[in-house]
């Protein structure tokens, strides 16, 4: 059994605050092998990302890996780094337990829909990234990524056995909803665990990005655990035998014909 926790914590404009959040979750976590924060860690969105973007030398993912290192618990958690274009590239860091990179994943997909234009800000990443962390072959995916079958799908085929969902998901009609479907919807046609982790809503900062409901996620599309909209940090176990049954049972993936579904 792996222990995972699903750190829903609301982000604040300040770097020095949210590696604090991140620090005071960790406490609460003894015994957890993994612990997986949201999307813009770092940093809440906004125009000021781009002052605010650190590379993964800098001092907050150096502290990631201090925290981590302390706690004797791999983190996975969203920030910004410098891209060449005057952008940023929208990062998932995956430390280990003693405190080493083990991947970064820059986001592939960018959130230009619903009026919003991420692209603006951020650059797009190129590379899908499945990561041996905590015992587990995890496929990192942020946010609007979610909404791509074909990244989760090329993930598994890299030999993802689990997906970690990193978001600060925005608010409005439909949206919430939209979450949790997708979500369980890339569980279920990967018969893959997900951990999905979302920003809790920042009362001090009301830019609707963060609804909360952080889920775990089974490979039959059962939320485990689901921590609704507010702040919390919740301990839970993935069983490596459900994936192995899921797929026994469902072989959707072994049925998949090739030359069919890519003509």
């Amino acid at each position: 059994m792996t222990r995972i926790a699903l750190c829903q914590i609301p982000v604040d404009h300040d770097p020095k605050t949210n590696l604090e959040t991140v620090r005071d979750a960790l406490a609460r976590v003894p015994g957890a092998d993994l612990a997986v924060f949201p999307e813009a860690t770092l940093t809440r969105f906004g125009r000021g990302v781009t002052h605010t973007a650190e590379p993964l030398d800098g001092p907050f993912v150096t502290g990631l890996a201090e925290a981590a290192r302390e706690h004797g618990v791999a983190v996975i958690a969203g920030v910004f780094e410098p891209a060449e274009d005057g952008r940023v590239w929208n990062t998932a860091v995956a430390l280990r337990a003693d405190g080493s990179l083990a991947a970064a994943y820059r986001k592939i997909h960018l959130f230009d829909s619903f009026g919003a234009k991420e692209s603006n800000l951020v650059a797009p990443g190129d590379e899908p990234v499945v990561v041996e962390l905590a015992g587990l072959r995890i496929g990192l995916v942020t946010c609007y990524d979610v909404r791509f079958p074909e990244l989760a799908r090329a993930l598994v085929d890299r030999g993802a056995d689990t997906f970690a969902v990193i978001a600060a998901w925005g608010s409005g009609p439909l949206k919430e909803d939209h979450w949790t479907t997708l979500v369980r919807a890339r569980a279920i046609e990967n018969t893959t665990c997900t951990i999905a982790v979302g920003q809790a809503p920042n009362p001090a900062i009301p830019d609707g990005f963060g609804v909360g409901r952080s889920m775990l996620v089974d490979p039959m599309g059962v939320a485990r655990h689901d921590l609704g909209p507010g702040p919390g940090v919740l301990v839970a176990e993935i069983d490596p035998a459900w994936t192995a049954t899921a797929r026994a049972t469902l072989p959707s993936l072994e049925h998949r014909r090739l030359g069919v579904d890519r003509s």
